[in-house]
């Protein structure tokens, strides 16, 4: 019939359709979990469990080694998630956030909240049978005082930068005890890098979307005069005790002089874009520090990992 080829056309289009429309909402979850953040969060866990391991490069443990990145993304991807199901009507407020996945509709609370739960639990288990209880302790942990210190704080005080900073460091312990079942020194080293790094980094966002911020409620940053003097004491001390700290591992010979003169190089450039930014307060200075703090983490732990001795 001559009908018989449009109603393939039809048929083909409405099997497009339902598949496009499949895709979007697997990505929808995807964007959920906040993949951007898990990406700095696997490798700092990563660089944990390789520079924590005892095992030499030969024997490397491989497959505990995947179960650790698996165990803490899940983990990670479960508080992206119960995250923005928390601060909902506040991401709906924010230009920045509008478009996520459950502030514009796209995903029901009632699916994000299983959704978030189920990865959670699941990370936190699987962390407990594929490496040992110290690391999904840790990784329980984290969860908690993300969920319930941090995103809560947001809203109280600016100081929550240095609550959320505690959680945002931990992936270096977690990855660190799934290797060996203990914390030494080295796993603490790792933790101040991170814990450091993150106020430069966290100032940088938080200037440049400050009127987002103030829109939707948040107390990121003071709202009096000393705003200005906030964020620059919390870009320029951070990123000097950085400094410091990112030639430790060096000083205690866990590293050799290829990482001490990447560490040098690095705080360097990281200190540069930190004073220019605490000095001039831009959005274009909050940028470049922005790409210079996302590019420095990984580039150091992989020199770390690199180089460990």
């Amino acid at each position: 019939m001559a009908t018989e080829p449009i109603l393939a056309a039809l048929d083909v289009s409405a099997v497009r359709g339902r598949r496009i429309a499949s895709s979007n909402v697997l990505f929808d979850y995807w964007e959920l979990t906040k993949p951007e953040i898990n990406f700095l969060i696997a490798i700092t866990a990563a660089a944990g469990f390789w520079i924590g391991s005892p095992a030499a490069p030969l024997h490397f443990p491989w497959m505990p080694f995947i179960h650790t990145l698996l165990g803490t993304v899940f983990v990670a991807s479960g508080a992206g998630t119960l995250n923005q199901l928390v601060e909902l009507q506040y991401d709906a407020q924010m230009r920045r956030t509008a478009r996520r996945p459950l502030a514009s509709g796209r995903i029901a609370p009632s699916h994000a909240l299983w959704f978030g739960v189920l990865l959670s639990v699941f990370g936190v288990v699987y962390l407990a049978i594929s490496t040992n209880a110290l690391a999904s302790l840790l990784a329980a942990l984290t969860l908690l005082s993300y969920l319930f210190m941090y995103t809560r704080l947001k809203r109280i005080t600016p100081l929550c930068t240095l609550v959320g900073a505690v959680p945002g460091a931990a992936p270096p312990l977690i990855g660190w005890t799934a290797a060996c079942g203990h914390l030494h020194a080295g796993a603490w080293v790792l933790f101040a890098i991170v814990f450091l790094w993150q106020f430069p980094h966290f100032m940088s966002i938080a200037w440049m979307y400050r009127e987002d911020y103030g829109r939707a409620g948040y107390l990121v940053l003071p709202a009096s005069e000393l705003k200005d003097r906030f964020v620059s004491w919390q870009c320029l001390l951070p990123a000097l005790g950085l400094f410091v700290v990112s030639i430790v591992p060096a000083a205690r010979g866990q590293s050799g002089i290829v990482y001490f003169a990447g560490a040098l190089v690095l705080g360097g450039v990281f200190i540069y874009y930190s004073a220019r930014f605490a000095l001039q307060r831009s959005v274009a200075s909050a940028r470049q520090l922005l790409l210079a703090s996302i590019l420095y983490l990984p580039v150091l732990f992989a020199l770390l990992a690199l180089n460990k001795k």
